[in-house]
Order: C-alpha cells, then structure tokens, then sequence
C-alpha cells in the first residue's frame, strides 16, 4: 500500500544528500581557487639575471661599474 509518509521523506533524504554534496564541492572548488593565489607569482613569470640586474641598476641599488662587472660574470657563466 502506499504510504505517503515513506515517499515523502525518501525524497528529503535524497535532496539533503545533494546539499551536503552540493555544498562540499563548493567550499573544495573555493580552496582550490584560492590557493592558486596564496601561492604567489607562477614561475613563467620570474625575472631572469640579466632583467634583475638592469633593475637593481635602474633603481640606483648598484652603480654602472656594479653593473657592467656583474653582467660580465653572467656572461661568461652563460657560455
């Protein structure tokens, strides 16, 4: 026989599942969002030496002789 009372609650008990589903994969999808920011600049987007060096310099931290002796190390490193 039918029972009204069983049908009803069978349902509810579906959609609250759907909710805590619903609601657990927000909070997920939110904390992966966010900790793409936490982490700071990505990699592709750090300076290299020689941009860090005309940096320094442009900003006055080291002085051209600074500069033109460092640049050289760099160079002589790289080949």
């Amino acid at each position: 026989m039918f029972n009204g009372y069983d049908y009803y609650y069978g349902h509810m008990a579906g959609m609250h599942a759907f909710w805590w589903i619903f609601w657990v994969i927000l909070i997920m999808a939110l904390l992966f969002w966010r900790r793409d920011r936490w982490r700071g600049p990505r990699e592709q987007s750090r300076e290299t030496p020689h941009e860090m060096l005309r940096r320094r310099l442009a900003a006055g931290d080291i002085t051209p002789e600074d500069y033109e002796s460092r640049k050289a190390l760099l160079d002589r490193d790289a080949a």
